[in-house]
């Protein structure tokens, strides 16, 4: 059996860490040594919402989601007739947004099946708003977009580092996101709301899924629309995409993905792992740039990460930031402290969850870091901050 890891050991995702720390209220013991209390119900004087972090680019961010079909591959679970069926996001600089609504972090049905499931006592209303405009027109430029796919972890959902991606956005790319069904919680147009669970999802079938999103890419750049309810896409998307200019990134499951992806398709042209397991073990040479975010699945301690960084023969890098832990690379390391004080947990608490690297350190890091990676392999612009340690993030070491 293909192995990842959540397959190996209890899985180190969004879901199981925040809900560990949330479901401590009902008598669930914590990982990590926490200890079990009760929390207070969230009260009047509660945030009216948990936030995002604003993108720090010089455009607005426009998003779309997209309901897609895999006509290629049969559903492992609907039976004779049916295919693999996703939703997905679409992220980019926008122009004229202003007056148009924000993006909610999570469909609602999706993120009220995420609570109920991790037994978070709050109400959906405090789920945070993106600085995705929707449906925002597309930024005119006189070149086509560069592009970046996106996987997320096991038992996660399309929106888990929406601070890296609008970010991006924000700088001048397209990023297309994606839930892997039966592995994430994801709402469809109809309503139906699926969890993970039904089936096992493994990397090579994150990998089928993101093979599948350049498959879109390229129908969006020839100007045509992969939507399968036929879905108005925003002005000026169609077209507006490089399908010779794409990379990709993902988080632990995704990350694994993310290598397999550029290992079978060669259209992916640069990677980045942000603490992915690299299990099974991957034993092909890649030839093309690859980054690694590392936390808990390093090269010192994993054999699969270390046995992987010797396959790469192209431009490679390995940074980690001290006090990282699985979770500090991602939304998490700014959402899991605004819900631990709604619940009354402690400072040693939180940091028990998302580890001892500052929360606003950490999305500086998710800012500045896969930018100036996706920069460097697809716009061609060189900048300092992948040259060395920096003085600007004094934090983050460069592994051999």
């Amino acid at each position: 059996m293909t192995v990842t890891a959540s397959d190996s050991q209890k899985p180190m995702t969004r879901r199981r860490m925040l809900g560990a720390a949330l479901t401590a209220g009902i008598g669930t013991a914590l990982p990590l040594g926490v200890a079990s209390r009760a929390w207070a119900a969230p009260t009047a004087s509660s945030p009216a919402r948990l936030i995002l972090p604003p993108p720090t680019g010089p455009h607005p961010v426009g998003t779309v989601p997209l309901h897609l079909i895999d006509t290629s591959r049969p559903d492992p679970v609907a039976g004779p007739g049916h295919h693999r069926e996703l939703t997905a996001g679409i992220w980019y600089p926008a122009r004229g947004a202003q007056d148009l609504p924000h993006a909610p972090w999570m469909a609602e049905g999706a993120l009220r099946a995420f609570l109920t499931d991790v037994g978070f006592p709050i109400d959906p209303a405090l789920g945070p708003l993106t600085a995705g405009h929707v449906g925002a027109p597309v930024l005119r430029t006189s070149h086509r977009l560069p592009v970046i796919v996106y996987s997320h972890g096991s038992g996660s959902h399309r929106g888990d580092h929406t601070i890296m991606v609008q970010e991006l956005a924000s700088r001048g790319y397209v990023v297309v996101t994606v839930d892997h069904t039966y592995d994430t919680f994801t709402e469809f147009p109809d309503g139906r709301v699926l969890t993970p669970g039904e089936v096992p999802m493994f990397p090579r079938d994150f990998a089928a899924d993101l093979r599948f999103l350049l498959d879109c890419v390229e129908e969006l750049a020839a100007g045509r629309n992969p939507d399968v309810d036929g879905k108005a896409l925003p002005q000026g998307l169609p077209g507006a995409l490089d399908p010779r200019c794409i990379g990709a990134f993902g988080w632990s499951k995704g990350g694994t993905a993310t290598a397999l992806t550029m290992l079978a398709d060669r259209r992916v042209r640069a990677g980045l792992s942000i603490d992915g397991p690299m299990q099974p073990t991957i034993t092909a040479d890649l030839d093309r740039p690859f980054m690694m975010m590392t936390a808990v699945f390093t090269q010192a301690t994993m054999p699969d990460v270390a046995e992987f960084w010797t396959h790469l023969r192209g431009w490679r890098l390995d940074v980690q930031a001290d006090g990282a832990v699985h979770n500090s690379y991602g939304d998490n390391a700014t959402l899991i402290p605004q819900a631990g004080k709604i619940l009354g947990m402690t400072d040693q608490q939180i940091q028990d969850l998302i580890g001892t690297l500052d929360p606003a350190r950490s999305v500086r890091i998710q800012q500045a870091y896969p930018l100036a990676f996706f920069d460097l392999h697809l716009r061609r612009r060189r900048g300092h901050l992948l040259d060395g340690p920096s003085a600007a993030f004094p934090e983050v070491e460069f592994l051999p």
